[in-house]
């Protein structure tokens, strides 16, 4: 909508759906995408900002000059909109994940029709997409139907589990079987070849990327004189630097850098950007009563790729590790890894935020080190006395 009396170069809102996450519904794209082409500074709120204000008429124009109004007083918060090649970008990050959650239903159904046969490979191998179990299936194809001959074609360490492939491969394989597995099969090579493809443009659009290429070397910055290892040593990729975070791959990278944008200025702070991500649950307090809230629903696709990258970062020996540890003693599996995801998204807000720093893990003992020995030890000794009993300190022998 634009102000009346205004000039042809004028800021115009566009107001978002009036129900569900605006940013997530595809009915104010259209409009978005054409005003932003035709050159004007265009911006996506949220319907709720201006939901029933009292004290004004209801109708499409009055509605129309309202809104104009607020966004020029600034009233108006808008909405995180990436620019054009980070929308490209998303594109591709998105059919390759969802291209690659419709190769593991293929897989699924495969091993579910392997069952059906009686044959169940599963149980022996840790994943059907190893190149043994493909050996096998593909002899099974071919009319193989000698379970010692099968289990002779497993490859590494599934050479040792010889008995056990025999007796997970003596089944009642047949021809409708065999034809079915062909299918699948065939579909999961057709789906792989087009993950490939996605994944080699991905690579090709981040690569034209100024913001995301390796800035300039510069000397090493170590004002406090700690000797801290990789901070301000650049030379690296935007990719590269979030690939150290624990728990991230290059695919998850891609991914955060294509919802996210490489313009951190977008978000002021990194609770801005983890408030937007729904990764900081709400405090509801009502008197002296405070719970915690719901985190919210979010964009599906950055979750997801947190939520990978923190489950595997629970498993490390560093300080996201150590901190899901921690955190999981008290709070329970679901919010320690949501508090590990968040952890992970206020350092990539950092990394993206200054492209001359790197990674840098505080450790494991890192909050065993910040521990006041003296005061835990005058903790303990209360407690003791508290119960009865008389305390009397050692040092122990080196």
């Amino acid at each position: 909508m634009l102000e009346p009396g205004a000039s042809n170069g004028a800021r115009r809102v566009l107001r978002g759906p009036r129900r569900g996450n605006a940013p997530g519904l595809p009915d104010w794209r259209i409009w978005f995408y054409v005003l932003e082409a035709a050159g004007l500074d265009v911006q996506l709120v949220n319907a709720r900002d201006v939901k029933n204000v009292p004290g004004r008429p209801k109708t499409d124009k009055l509605d129309a000059v309202w809104l104009a109004k607020l966004t020029e007083k600034g009233l108006l918060r808008p909405s995180f909109v990436p620019p054009a090649p980070i929308r490209v970008l998303r594109d591709y990050t998105r059919l390759r994940v969802d291209l690659t959650r419709e190769r593991t239903r293929y897989w699924q159904r495969l091993e579910k029709l392997l069952e059906d046969a009686l044959i169940k490979v599963s149980s022996v191998a840790s994943k059907m997409n190893t190149v043994s179990v493909r050996d096998m299936v593909e002899a099974l194809i071919a009319g193989q139907r000698d379970p010692k001959m099968l289990a002779a074609l497993a490859r590494g360490r599934m050479q040792s589990k010889h008995a056990e492939l025999v007796e997970a491969l003596n089944g009642r394989f047949d021809d409708h079987h065999a034809e079915l597995a062909r299918m699948l099969l065939d579909s999961i090579d057709a789906l792989t070849g087009r993950i490939d493809t996605l994944t080699t443009r991905i690579d090709e659009l981040l690569n034209a990327m100024p913001q995301a290429s390796a800035p300039q070397p510069t000397e090493p910055s170590d004002p406090t004189g700690s000797g801290t290892p990789g901070i301000g040593t650049g030379g690296m990729s935007a990719l590269a630097r979030l690939d150290e975070i624990p728990g991230l791959d290059i695919r998850g990278a891609q991914i955060i850098l294509a919802e996210v944008g490489l313009d951190m200025t977008r978000f002021a702070t990194a609770d801005h950007l983890a408030s937007w991500a729904k990764l900081t649950p709400r405090t509801i307090q009502s008197g002296a009563k405070q719970r915690s809230g719901k985190t919210g629903k979010g964009n599906p696709y950055l979750k997801g790729i947190l939520g990978e990258a923190a489950t595997a970062a629970a498993k490390t020996q560093t300080f996201l590790g150590e901190r899901y540890r921690r955190i999981v003693k008290r709070r329970g599996k679901l919010k320690a890894l949501v508090a590990v995801a968040r952890s992970i998204l206020v350092i990539v807000w950092h990394l993206l935020s200054d492209p001359t720093i790197r990674f840098h893990d505080l450790g494991v003992d890192y909050h065993t080190n910040r521990i006041d020995k003296n005061k835990k030890i005058r903790n303990h000794v209360r407690q003791l006395q508290a119960l009865g009993y008389i305390v009397t300190l050692e040092v122990a022998a080196a």
